[in-house]
């Protein structure tokens, strides 16, 4: 088969649109008293400092809609559950949560909401219970005890006063020292992040392990289903063995799945970037499209494959292929953000620990 009209540009920009299309977007409404920290916790969870450097909108006069170019999700902070502001704040609430489920597009709903209650407050207000039973009509919702250290059975106390709310978790969003010295390590943010993942719709569930950065798990984890969808693919393609010199054929599944492992990551997703990882692992210096150099190139890369014989690829060896590169290379962003954030961590720092790790 002739590939003289592969166009290497086109299949990544293709890959992209489709990568961050399937990523879609989550959108959370976190509410509590004022002082309770739930600026603290969202920064703590999600990449980007977000609360701190998200652009705020205003939704409602007690809600305004924080978002970041690159992170795909949108928190609406709800304020006001002081008595003096409540009346208004749940009827101006419950306008927005009914046109939001209302939308035909999912993307646009609220998936998911977190009351966040001071635990050194001890106690568990009615505008609180009445925030919950309210938001638990539209979405579920998870309890976010803050500023923990001591719990003495308040978190149960919570759970029986709260009973339509999915879970209660306990959290310390910072470092935190106590009088006697003892300096109290943050806890519960994994946790938090696992509970909320449980409970927000499928299809918004790689936004939300892209967004946050406490679970490395979650976003293999996620990624993991990327690679089987391209190793599907990559078996239909080859249900009739592939020539050597048609397997550029590969080569759009390839891309595609190296797009939605680096979006369901959070990485910033560049053509420039995709391009040089492309040419430098599947296609050869230059980006050169030839058959031969794909097969060759990706066995190097992905071990344990051994070596095909004869001059096709078969179905069960184009999967193979497939999935062993995407574990690879899921393998590789795990490591990376092992030890650094996701901000600091450079296309280049992808490639070079790629190519130290599968030469």
């Amino acid at each position: 088969m002739e590939n003289k009209h592969f166009d290497l540009g086109k299949v990544i920009d293709q890959a992209i649109n489709d990568a961050l299309s399937k990523r879609g977007v989550v959108n959370i409404l976190i509410a509590g008293r004022t002082g309770v920290g739930k600026s603290t916790l969202v920064n703590a969870i999600f990449q980007g400092n977000l609360a701190t450097t998200g652009q705020g909108k205003p939704v409602t006069q007690n809600t305004r809609e924080i978002s970041k170019e690159g992170i795909p999700v949108n928190l609406f902070d709800t304020r006001g559950l002081e008595l003096e502001h409540f009346k208004a704040t749940m009827n101006e609430l419950e306008d927005l949560v009914k046109t939001k489920r209302n939308d035909v597009n999912p993307q646009n709903h609220i998936h998911a909401a977190w009351i966040c209650i001071s635990e050194n407050s001890r106690r568990v207000e009615d505008a609180e219970i009445a925030l919950c039973e309210l938001l638990a009509q539209y979405m579920p919702v998870v309890i976010v005890l803050t500023k923990c250290s001591s719990d003495n059975g308040f978190r149960n106390i919570v759970q029986s006063l709260l009973p339509k709310a999915k879970n209660v978790v306990r959290v310390n969003s910072i470092p935190e020292t106590l009088d006697d010295g003892h300096v109290l390590k943050p806890f519960g943010l994994v946790e938090l992040v696992d509970l909320t993942m449980e409970v927000v719709p499928e299809g918004q569930q790689a936004a939300f392990a892209a967004s946050q950065k406490v679970s490395v798990q979650q976003k293999k984890t996620k990624s993991h289903k990327v690679v089987a969808g391209a190793a599907t693919a990559a078996m239909t393609v080859g249900a009739s063995p592939i020539p050597f010199s048609d397997a550029f054929l590969l080569v759009p599944i390839q891309v595609g799945m190296l797009a939605g492992i680096t979006s369901v990551f959070g990485l910033d997703l560049k053509k420039s970037f995709l391009t040089t990882l492309v040419s430098s692992t599947i296609t050869g210096a230059g980006a050169t499209i030839i058959g031969r150099s794909i097969v060759t190139n990706l066995m190097k890369l992905v071990p344990g494959i051994g070596t095909i014989a004869g001059s096709v690829i078969s179905a069960g060896t184009a999967s193979a292929i497939t999935v062993a590169f995407g574990e690879a290379y899921i393998a590789t962003l795990a490591q990376l953000f092992s030890v650094k954030d996701a901000v600091d961590i450079t296309g280049e720092d992808i490639i070079k620990e790629f190519k130290i790790r599968y030469k």
